[in-house]
């Protein structure tokens, strides 16, 4: 009982097993039962999951309101949002990972799936870090500010750019020292050559995957520390975001060409949530209005939507008014 009752990170040992069983359950549930069997997900059943993440995610905040209280709520909410809200975005590069490797759609969950769990340990490790700088040296969260600042100013001048998978210099060290079958073997990672065990197009998608995922979190680690330095809210909302957009892919895939506006509205909420320090010191705030920045922050989102949905709709599309880009990646891509 002492064990359970220690604090890690500033939360009781217990708390961090409720949130961690309850994860890794839902992935087993996921892909030991769900997809037991590789098949394509269509929109439909994408968008069933996502609700389900989604009620899940928003349900968790009910828990951490009664535990730790309406503030942490509100701002697990808000690092939930913002996390959901740049995770999107790297929709768009894994759709260009998967089509640079042919991967067929019934076999794309499972590279999800899998990828998710290298994000519980690699934000994991990350935010560990990041706690333990900021606890030490404060003045680090003005440098995260600017940071995302500077980012998200950068996002808004910078003309669309597609991901070019083969220059990333990463995939050519594997595939220079990993060996490599040359086709797929259905869903599996890892086949048997002769005497040898290589590995199979899928693990060299998975990797990237991962890869894309360590890139995205130079944004988001910052910005949700920006939000809050509670590692337990930070990693929670970003497990929980991260857990329903896998699902969601499947049905954002379809509709890349309409989120014409998505890398402006992001790029906005980066400036936002990076200046809310320096705001709070203006005008004398201890901390920046947490239910004012989430009010904010999904403004900001769904106005960057309902405009793109708007501009894209198939009205204006077939009149040509709109040239949607086939692919969109944040800079720092």
């Amino acid at each position: 009982m002492t064990l359970l009752l220690t604090e890690v990170m500033g939360e009781p040992v217990w708390m961090w097993g409720v949130f961690l069983t309850l994860v890794i359950s839902l992935l087993a549930f996921d892909l030991g039962v769900l997809h037991r069997r590789p098949h394509e997900i269509g929109a439909r059943e994408g968008l069933l999951l996502s609700a389900f993440y989604v009620g899940l995610g928003l349900l968790f905040s009910l828990w951490i309101w009664k535990m730790l209280g309406s503030q942490a709520a509100m701002l697990y909410l808000t690092g939930f949002v913002v996390e959901k809200s740049l995770a999107m975005d790297n929709v768009f590069v894994i759709a260009v990972i998967f089509s640079y490797f042919a991967i067929p759609r019934e076999y794309q969950h499972k590279v999800l799936i899998y990828g998710i769990l290298g994000v519980i340990v690699l934000r994991g490790l990350m935010i560990g870090a990041g706690t333990a700088v900021v606890s030490n040296f404060e003045w680090v969260l003005y440098l995260f500010a600017a940071f995302l600042v500077f980012t998200g100013v950068k996002m808004l001048v910078a003309g669309e750019t597609e991901y070019d998978v083969a220059a990333n210099p990463v995939l050519r060290w594997l595939r220079k020292w990993l060996p490599l079958t040359p086709d797929l073997h259905g869903h599996r990672f890892f086949v048997r050559s002769g005497a040898y065990v290589v590995a199979t197009p899928l693990l060299m998608t998975l990797l990237m995957v991962e890869i894309a995922d360590v890139i995205f979190a130079v944004d988001s680690i910052p910005a949700i520390f920006s939000i809050t330095t509670d590692p337990y809210l930070v990693y929670t909302s970003n497990i929980f975001a991260i857990l329903g957009l896998r699902a969601l892919y499947f049905v954002l895939v379809v509709m890349i060409a309409r989120f014409v506006y998505l890398k402006y509205a992001l790029a906005l909420v980066l400036v936002f949530i990076g200046s809310k320090i320096f705001l709070a010191d203006l005008f004398g705030w201890e901390k920046f209005p947490s239910a004012l920045s989430l009010s904010i922050t999904m403004a900001l989102l769904l106005g960057g939507l309902f405009l793109s949905l708007m501009a894209t709709r198939p009205g204006r599309a077939a009149a040509g008014s709109v040239s949607a880009p086939a692919a969109h990646q944040r800079e720092n891509a």
